[in-house]
C-alpha cells in the first residue's frame, strides 16, 4: 500500500524542485542542485520550507512544568531568548531535540513557543501532555495551521530586514522577536541548522506564501533537504533519528553543555545522567575526516586494529571543505582527537582520523 504523503502550504510554489518522501511529507530535496544550494547558504542566502516541523505554544504557569521535561535550566532564559535542548525519557535517552522560546510573562501569565522535529510531532505531543499539568497551563499545537521558513546565510539578515521592513539588530543569536508582513504577525527566531547566521519565520500560510515569493524576488536561493543535510553535517549538528535517538543520552551525543545538573532540580532521566557524569560514558559521538572521495555512510562500521569499535551515523563529501566528513559513535577509548581509525566501505578499510567538531565554523 502506497503511503499518502502530506504537503506543506508552500509545496505548489516549489517550481521544478525534485521531491522525495521525508517523515510522511513530500518535500523538495533539491532545486538547482545540492552543491549550488549549499554554496548559496555559505556565501549569500538560501531558504528552506520547514513547515513540516511542529510548533507548540504554552501559556500559563509554564516554567515549573517544562523544567522537568529537559536537562537544561530554562529558568536562565530572559524574555526574547531561546534554548536548544532535548526531551528525555526515564532512561536518559533523547526523545527529541527541540528549541524553547521564552516570549515573556511571569507566574501564571507566561508565554512560550517550541519547535520540534517533523517525525516526532505526535510522539512529543503525547509525551508532553502526559507529563504536564494542564490545570496549570494551556497547550496548543500550531503545526497544522502555520508556515515555517528558514532563511540562512551571511546575507540572510539583510533580506529579512528589507522584506519585513524592520531592523533586526536587537535580535541576537538564539533570541527571537515579533514582526509583521502585510499586516499579519510573524514570529522571528534567530536560530538555525546550517552553521550560518539565519532566521526562522513562523506565520500563517497566506503570509508564508507571500514571504516565499518575496524572498525569491529578493534573490534568496530556494534550497532542499539535500543541502540542508550537507550544511548541518559540516556544522556537526545532529539529525534526530539518525545521529541520536531514545537509546542515546545527551552526554553520549556530545550535548553535555545542555545538561545543567548543578543549577536545576529534578527532571526526567536525571539519575541516569548523574551516573554517566560520575562514571563516564562508554561511547561518544565523534567527528571523522577521511581522504579522497571515500565517503562514510550511515551504518558503516568503524574499526580499530581489526576490531569493530563503532558505527557511522552520518557522512558526506563536504562541499565547503572538499573532503569527506562523518559523525560516528565509537567506544570512549577510541574517541581522542587525532586517533586514526578505519571505516569499512564496500568491504575495504579506509583511514579516518578523529577530528574536533564542528568540521566547519563560520568566520
Amino acid at each position: 500500500m502506497t503511503e499518502t504523503l502530506k504537503r506543506t502550504p508552500l509545496f505548489d510554489l516549489m517550481g521544478g524542485a525534485r521531491a522525495i518522501g521525508f517523515s510522511g511529507w513530500e518535500m523538495p530535496v533539491q532545486f538547482s542542485g545540492i552543491t549550488q544550494e549549499h554554496q548559496a547558504v555559505r556565501s549569500a542566502a538560501g531558504m528552506f520550507d520547514i513547515s513540516h516541523m511542529g510548533a507548540f505554544t504554552f501559556k500559563g504557569n509554564v516554567l515549573d512544568q517544562i523544567q522537568k521535561l529537559v536537562p537544561s535550566d530554562l529558568s536562565r532564559l530572559k524574555p526574547g531568548q531561546a534554548q536548544y535542548t532535548v526531551l528525555l525519557n526515564p532512561e536518559g535517552g533523547v526523545i527529541d531535540d527541540l528549541i524553547f522560546y521564552y516570549q515573556g510573562g511571569e507566574g501564571n501569565d507566561q508565554s512560550w513557543v517550541t519547535i520540534v522535529n517533523a517525525a516526532t510531532i505526535d510522539k512529543d505531543k503525547e509525551w508532553m501532555l502526559k507529563h504536564l499539568d494542564l490545570s496549570q497551563l494551556e497547550f496548543e499545537d500550531l503545526s497544522p495551521s502555520k508556515v515555517l521558513i528558514a532563511v540562512q546565510g551571511p546575507e540572510a539578515a539583510g533580506h529579512v530586514e528589507r522584506i519585513l521592513k524592520q531592523p533586526l539588530d536587537r535580535v541576537k543569536a538564539f533570541e527571537h522577536g515579533e514582526g509583521s508582513y502585510n499586516g499579519e504577525s510573524v514570529f522571528i527566531g534567530r536560530t538555525g541548522y546550517t552553521g550560518e547566521d539565519g532566521f526562522e519565520l513562523l506565520t500563517s500560510p497566506e503570509v508564508g506564501r507571500s514571504l516565499w515569493t518575496a524572498f525569491i524576488e529578493s534573490g534568496v536561493v530556494p534550497c532542499g533537504l539535500g543541502a540542508r543535510d550537507t550544511l548541518r553535517l559540516e556544522a556537526a549538528m545532529a539529525l534526530y533519528g539518525q545521529d541520536m535517538n531514545d537509546g542515546i543520552s545527551p552526554l553520549e551525543a556530545g550535548l553535555g553543555w545542555l545538561v545543567h545538573l548543578d543549577t536545576k532540580g529534578d527532571f526526567i532521566g536525571r539519575s541516569v545522567l548523574e551516573a554517566q557524569k560520575a562514571n563516564g560514558v562508554k561511547k561518544r559521538l565523534i567527528g571523522l575526516q577521511l581522504e579522497g572521495r571515500n565517503i562514510a555512510r550511515h551504518d558503516y562500521k568503524v574499526m580499530n586494529g581489526g576490531v569493530e569499535v563503532g558505527i557511522v551515523t552520518s557522512g558526506t563529501l563536504s562541499p565547503t571543505l572538499g573532503y569527506p566528513v562523518a559523525l560516528a559513535y565509537v567506544s570512549t577509548d577510541c574517541a581522542k582527537i587525532g586517533t586514526v581509525l578505519e571505516v569499512e566501505i564496500r568491504g575495504k578499510l579506509y583511514p579516518a582520523t578523529v577530528v574536533k567538531k564542528p568540521f566547519y565554523k563560520r568566520g
